[in-house]
């Protein structure tokens, strides 16, 4: 009988199915754990909201109740119904990223949560309930470096002697333009540089998406600038440790886990300052932040100097590595989230 249920209920793989997809794994090994909703790389098949419902009907043995780990509104909802409406012996616990005030709908939902976990000390400003802040963590073991960086990206086919890259879905607020700009500044003084946009554009982001290429066309670049689209996430690990730089210039980022999956495969970054970027780039030791409001210029010449001397960039990777592993770990998470389980379990 399951006593942690996790779910997931959205179909495409997001940076918040990511965040719980690691944590899973890590889990797996700890609980008896059901996954509810929709399939997780490297999780345990998932069952139907249903079947949680009728393991949940009775509590796990030697436990008061199980719980229900939930990260999205429709997964509140469905947990506050089961508890709430269907009166299973069940706890909510809920993770929040989000470094703003959530709308008015959510703050109820949230306000229903047995537990609130947030990823970070701003994101615990903007909810009730916190019961600890646990960052979220990046898999080790999944993310790892290249033994030959060079061979890595070369056996990629993309081009070139190295590789750059941006990692999200194209649109303005995750600063996909301001990548493309950084780039055509930069890939000039780098003639064996490569720049990967990786991710999709949604229908209302089309026109963007064009102009976007249309921009690169006219620089004389698109040889160099590549929008590869969505990589699936089994595919991921191998294209990031082939990368020698990740640059992240969102406008707005509640976490930001892609300089996280950098970071383990050795892979330093630059980034705007949103997200939890600056507590990753420990000091600059690993990668480097860039003011918000015009990160462009700032971003260019960020990169330039990472990849222009090799002892600077040498010591970022290898720094890179340290602090994902020691700091930044999906274990670690684990570690933070299974605590707050056990207070809730104690205090029954």
């Amino acid at each position: 009988m399951p006593e942690v249920f996790v779910t997931n209920f959205n179909r495409n793989f997001t940076g918040v199915s990511a965040t719980a997809a690691n944590v899973v794994r890590q889990q797996a090994n700890r609980y008896d754990l059901a996954l509810v909703g929709q399939p997780l790389p490297g999780c345990p098949e998932p069952i139907s909201v249903g079947q949680a419902r009728r393991f949940s009907a009775t509590p796990p043995p030697g436990k008061p109740f199980a719980i229900w780990h939930v990260r999205r509104n429709t997964e509140m909802r469905a947990g506050i119904w089961a508890r709430d409406v269907l009166r299973l012996p069940i706890r909510l616990v809920f993770t929040s990223a989000a470094q703003r005030r959530h709308s008015a709908f959510p703050r109820w939902l949230i306000s229903r949560m047995d537990a609130v976990i947030a990823t970070t000390e701003e994101a615990a400003r903007f909810v009730p309930n916190v019961q600890a802040v646990v960052p979220h963590g990046v898999d080790t073991d999944l993310f790892t470096p290249a033994p030959n960086r060079a061979a890595a990206w070369a056996a990629l086919g993309y081009g070139g002697t190295l590789g750059i890259a941006t990692i999200g879905r194209v649109r303005p607020e995750k600063g996909t333009d301001r990548f493309v700009d950084a780039m055509i500044r930069l890939l000039p003084d780098l003639p064996g540089a490569t720049a990967l946009v990786i991710g999709r554009a949604a229908r209302e982001h089309q026109k963007f998406d064009l102009d976007l290429k249309d921009r690169v066309q006219r620089a004389g670049l698109i040889d160099r600038i590549r929008f590869v689209g969505e990589i699936p996430a089994e595919r991921l690990p191998e294209v990031v440790r082939a990368l020698s730089l990740v640059v992240q210039l969102p406008r707005y980022e509640g976490y930001g886990m892609t300089p996280l999956e950098g970071m383990a495969s050795g892979v330093p970054f630059v980034a705007s300052d949103t997200g939890y970027y600056r507590a990753f780039s420990d000091q600059g030791r690993c990668g480097t932040v860039v003011l918000l409001a015009d990160p462009t210029a700032a971003a260019a010449a960020a990169a330039r100097a990472l990849l222009s001397d090799s002892a600077t960039f040498n010591s970022a990777a290898t720094a890179a590595r340290d602090i994902a592993r020691t700091t930044f770990s999906a274990r670690a998470e684990a570690d933070g989230i299974g605590a707050v389980y056990d207070r809730l379990w104690s205090a029954a």
